[in-house]
């Protein structure tokens, strides 16, 4: 069998466990912000490029298999539910950049991570999926610990509420992403999947560069492309694209809650790297643990099931 192939499609198990695949995605998508630190682009070009680059690699992998749509069972409703999820992850992308030129970032972040609630509410809303008590206590453990990280620095009024509703839209938008996925993924292999979302994705944020006069397309220095490829390689292909594997076994909140580990790993690697060391403050520790306690319990333990297939 090909190793582009998902065998799950096909009614057998995971390929990769899908635990191991989320660990696997959250530690890749942790090296996007200390990337992203090695470039002078404007944040809006670096999103585009990142999806632009991720398209590329997918098509390759797609040319390989030659099948656009293997073990697809997809109908007209659930293209337009795939053509929303890359509109919702390109929102998402833009509503978080514009959210931290009104607010402070820790209000961004803050709010931002407040999306496993949302998750979770779509989730039994339009999913059929509730999760169990413990499951609610870790959403709650981690979304207290974004908030310890912030505190100090939450700013309230004036300008910040125009950033607040951005990075609040930031995570509906994400959370409305990760909860299509979980319809999709069970009917549509990966590469399809993903070549479907980033694509419309890669083409929203394209059209917001080429909108907006102060960003540039082109003109970068060789680092900046190093950083574009870098980010598809790592943060999107594995990262996203591990994301959105689990999901074909795994409830849109318990991936989503896992996704919250971003920020610890990109300190704990911001910490570690020379070019950056930067070194934490006790209370971003404090709540980076409570982040991960929060992941541990809404987490580990749970029982992966392929949505309408094993069920």
């Amino acid at each position: 069998m090909s190793p582009f192939r998902e065998p799950g499609v096909e009614g057998k198990g995971p390929f990769l466990p899908p635990g191991v695949a989320l660990f696997g995605a959250v530690t890749a998508i942790s090296f996007a912000g200390p990337l992203v630190r090695f470039s002078d682009a404007a944040a809006l070009a670096i999103s585009a490029w990142r999806l632009i680059f991720s398209v590329a690699f997918i098509l390759c992998i797609l040319l390989l298999r030659r099948s656009f749509l293997a073990g697809a069972r997809i109908g007209g409703k659930d293209w337009a539910l795939g053509v929303l999820a890359g509109i919702l992850l390109a929102g998402h992308f833009w509503a978080w950049v514009a959210s931290v030129q009104f607010t402070s970032i820790a209000n961004s972040a803050v709010l931002v991570s407040t999306q496993p609630l949302f998750v979770a509410g779509l989730s039994v809303a339009f999913l059929g999926e509730h999760p169990a008590r413990r499951q609610w206590l870790g959403i709650v453990v981690a979304i207290l610990g974004a908030g310890v990280i912030g505190l100090g620095t939450f700013r309230l009024g004036g300008r910040a509420l125009v950033g607040d509703g951005l990075a609040l839209a930031a995570a509906v938008m994400s959370a409305g992403y990760f909860s299509i996925g979980r319809s999709l993924r069970p009917k549509l292999d990966l590469w399809a999947y993903t070549a479907i979302v980033y694509g419309v994705s890669a083409a929203v944020l394209l059209i917001a560069v080429l909108v907006s006069p102060g960003v540039p397309l082109t003109g970068y220095g060789n680092q900046d492309w190093l950083v574009f490829l870098a980010l598809a390689a790592g943060p999107m292909m594995l990262g996203h694209t591990g994301i959105n594997y689990a999901l074909r076994y795994l409830p849109a909140y318990v991936a989503n809650l896992a996704s919250l580990g971003e920020p610890v790993g990109a300190n704990f690697i911001a910490w570690l790297l020379p070019a950056i060391a930067e070194t934490p403050p006790p209370q971003t520790l404090v709540g980076g643990m409570l982040i991960l306690i929060g992941i541990a319990l809404g987490t580990l333990g749970f029982t992966a099931q392929t949505k309408g297939l094993s069920r």
